[in-house]
């Protein structure tokens, strides 16, 4: 529905709708859970089969992903299920018998149970399927529309989960920014610590090529830029028209590969915490994304 258009959509949800006539009632539920595809299930009266192909249309139309159960249930009132005599047919029937008497006058004819039992002799005024499949067709709707609003509310909150992991991811990338000067000329003090301690002697020109190395081993400039794109990306696609899951899952893969490549690179303590904590808020935000639609 268009409301519902840019929101996030969960891939679980539940909705039920039920209609009682003169005819008998109906009850139909919808199910859906995760699933890399849209997989329908059906389960429907025999009497009303042949609504699945237009039910599996719609659902098409409706839905991208998820595995959805549709439970359809039929009732008819039980004194609609009367039994009549079909007169148009007995006749019929005795006209037949009476040709027979006459040319196999020893035949044994039939008793009345017999001829009752013969078809279309007794018919069944049930309900009128057609009245029935059309209600049936429009509880299908109604309920899928409340299975789609549904999976927008609690859409809602897998992307509020999802922002709140933004932002602490956004905070992780600052603090790193923040302290790379710090980081990287305590590293440079360090270094001539020990170069101190061991008294060893190195030529400036060797001293400055072992502090060019070390800084170019701590920057991680290119990291926090990726991540910050990476970022701003996957908030954009939380506000995207249409199914985004499958796009935020691979948004979630580039992140993790550039929380990876910062571990890697890490030569002190605080931005190897700030690492680790980034892969915790990435990891938090994929459980959520696998059940987006």
């Amino acid at each position: 529905m268009a409301d519902t258009a840019n929101r996030v959509h969960s891939m679980t949800a539940f909705a039920r709708q039920t209609r009682e006539a003169s005819w008998g009632s109906l009850q139909l539920e919808l199910r859906s859970v995760n699933q890399r595809y849209l997989e329908p299930h059906f389960r429907l009266p025999e009497t009303l089969r042949d609504l699945e192909p237009a039910f599996r249309e719609t659902l098409r139309m409706r839905l991208a992903r998820g595995k959805v159960e549709c439970t359809l249930r039929f009732e008819p009132e039980s004194r609609d299920d009367t039994l009549t005599v079909n007169r148009e047919r007995l006749a019929e029937l005795a006209a037949a018998l009476g040709e027979v008497r006459t040319a196999l006058p020893q035949a044994a004819m039939p008793d009345a149970l017999a001829l009752l039992d013969h078809p279309g002799v007794l018919e069944s005024r049930g309900a009128d399927l057609d009245v029935v499949k059309a209600e049936a067709q429009a509880l299908f709707t109604a309920a899928l529309d409340e299975l789609v609003a549904a999976r927008a509310r609690e859409g809602d909150k897998l992307a509020a989960l999802i922002r709140s992991r933004l932002a602490g991811v956004r905070e992780q990338v600052a603090e790193v920014r923040a302290r790379m000067p710090e980081i990287l000329e305590r590293q440079r003090a360090q270094l001539l610590e020990r170069l101190e301690a061991a008294k060893a002697e190195l030529d400036p020109q060797r001293l400055e090529s072992e502090l060019v190395l070390l800084a170019q081993k701590a920057d991680v400039d290119e990291e926090l830029d990726r991540l910050a794109t990476h970022v701003a990306e996957v908030d954009r696609q939380l506000g995207q028209p249409g199914p985004k899951g499958r796009r935020l899952d691979f948004l979630m893969q580039e992140l993790n590969r550039e929380a990876n490549t910062l571990s890697s690179k890490s030569v002190v303590a605080d931005t190897t915490r700030c690492a680790v904590e980034l892969k915790v808020l990435i990891e938090q935000m994929r459980e959520q994304i696998q059940n987006i639609e």
